[in-house]
């Protein structure tokens, strides 16, 4: 592994390197900024090579191109005497678009049998992208719709939260006041207890039985709906007795029995 000090060095030229004559931007130097940046110019360095090399095939190619392109034109000028320089201004445009075909279509030269084959395949390739096309136009209907119908759901349901806030806002405040309510029967009902008692021991202090106190009325009122509770099925089985036909015997010796009291 390289030291850290080689490693500041070239990652120093390589950014030298970058920007020219431009300031380099400051930056903190750590030996994490270092490693970083040295993997950058490792990376920079490896892709400059490989773009050079295919600079130079690119170059080695054209060479190649223009040397057989040569040799084919002093090919035709030896067979037929014929030059491209030689021909007129439309002749030289067709042959311009014949080779712009042939680079377009990708052929390996301008004849016929290669020009076929290409413009089928150019053909099925616009066939199958048309079809593409009409499924992606099918899907961004069915899309659109998709999206419309969510854009629908979530307007309703902004809605219906809109109402339910204000729902739970109006109960809210409801039970708020409720409970300030309850607060406020509670404090009143703890006031009364202490004034009751209060009048209580004041009363018993003045002798006041302590029957009369307010939990024996309490208690006696409770005692009295009781009973009232329990008498009423004997109400009802006394009306009926008093309903019946009254016995004319049991009448007269209730007569004599009024007379002899009366003597």
């Amino acid at each position: 592994m390289e030291p850290l000090e080689e490693r500041e060095a070239k990652v120093a030229a390589w950014l030298k390197k970058i920007f020219g004559d431009h300031p380099i931007p400051q930056y903190e130097v750590n030996p994490r900024t270092t490693e970083i940046l040295h993997h950058l110019s490792e990376r920079n360095r490896v892709r400059d090579r490989d773009v050079y090399l295919v600079i130079e095939d690119l170059k080695q190619k054209a060479s190649e191109y223009e040397s057989e392109a040569k040799y084919l034109q002093d090919l035709l000028m030896e067979s037929v005497n014929f030059s491209p320089a030689n021909l007129s201004s439309t002749s030289s445009r067709y042959l311009n678009a014949l080779v712009d075909s042939a680079v377009a279509l990708e052929t390996k030269d301008t004849s016929l049998a290669s020009f076929i084959p290409a413009v089928n395949d150019l053909t099925s390739d616009l066939f199958r992208t048309k079809s593409k096309s009409e499924e992606i136009k099918i899907e961004l209907e069915k899309l659109e719709k998709n999206l419309t119908a969510t854009l629908v759901l979530e307007k309703c349901l902004q809605e219906d939260l809109k109402k339910a806030e204000l729902h739970l806002s109006t109960e809210r405040a409801k039970v708020d006041h409720r409970r300030q309510n309850m607060d406020f029967l509670k404090a009143k009902s703890e006031e009364f207890r202490f004034r009751i008692k209060a009048a209580e021991e004041q009363l018993s202090a003045r002798g006041m039985d302590a029957s009369l106190s307010h939990q024996s009325l309490v208690a006696l009122s409770e005692k009295l709906a009781k009973l009232k509770q329990q008498t009423i099925p004997l109400k009802k089985k006394l009306e009926s007795y008093l309903d019946l036909m009254p016995n004319p015997s049991l009448a007269q010796v209730r007569q004599l029995k009024v007379r002899q009291s009366e003597n």
